[in-house]
């Protein structure tokens, strides 16, 4: 299910995907006193992937999460997390992920480490991810999508985020459930020496027996590339060898 693109490029690449913003979300879970775990949850997130089920070596990602949208049910509670001495989320509106490797163990699992960003400070951070599903949607447009759970576990402090220690743990355990729907714009986005590539070679030569000059963008050849190679069936994992700052 490699992404075919034109000419000198037409080598084998990862399949680039759009995350569904929609059917991603982001739950986080944090000490609140003792008594319990305080769930937040945020939706919104966008972001690209480049991913073979056959090499997951080959992949990459990259992330942006709208820290504005997180909410623990509660508007002060939406508050207290969001103000300054916390997230500072508005000064600081989203958390980014980079992927740097991605460690495959078996068919569906894999450990995706790389850099996250969050309020101003990079550190290194590990996911670790199952693939659940890769096919097309059995609902109209009946795109081709993938979909993913992953886990992970980061110190508040280590981001700067330190204050009402003896409130808020330190710990936050991170639950992600995304869904990405094909796109030839990821290619572009996370690979764009071979964007460029691509875009020189296609006014150069036909390789999917359509004239190049009828290629209005990069976007539009390497679809017309997919739409030429797709397999027809679906995919699953199934069918795979196994300082006045609200209270929080």
């Amino acid at each position: 299910m490699a992404l075919l693109v034109p000419g000198a490029v037409a080598a084998e690449q990862p399949t680039g995907y759009a995350l569904d913003p929609v059917h991603t979300r982001v739950l986080v879970a944090v000490g609140h006193a003792g008594f319990s775990q305080a769930l937040g949850t945020v939706s919104g997130t966008h972001g690209w992937l480049l991913f073979d089920p056959d090499d997951w070596s080959s992949a990459r990602l990259d992330v942006r999460v709208p820290l504005s949208r997180l909410d623990f049910g509660d508007e002060d509670w939406n508050r207290a997390v969001a103000a300054r001495n916390l997230l500072d989320s508005e000064r600081h509106p989203e958390a980014r992920f980079v992927s740097t490797t991605v460690t495959g163990h078996d068919p569906r699992h894999a450990t995706v480490c790389g850099e996250l960003s969050l309020r101003g400070t990079t550190r290194p951070q590990c996911l670790e991810v199952t693939l659940n599903a890769i096919g097309r949607h059995p609902l109209p447009p009946f795109r081709r999508m993938v979909g993913f759970s992953a886990r992970a576990t980061l110190s508040r402090a280590g981001f700067g985020i330190d204050a009402w220690r003896s409130v808020i743990g330190d710990e936050v355990e991170l639950r992600i459930e995304a869904e990405a729907v094909r796109d030839a714009d990821a290619l572009a986005a996370l690979h764009p020496a071979v964007a460029a590539a691509a875009e020189a070679d296609a006014a150069a030569a036909d390789v999917t027996s359509r004239p190049a000059a009828t290629y209005r963008s990069l976007e539009d050849a390497a679809e017309a590339a997919l739409d030429e190679t797709d397999e027809p069936a679906d995919e699953s994992p199934a069918d795979m060898d196994s300082t006045d700052e609200p209270t929080p």
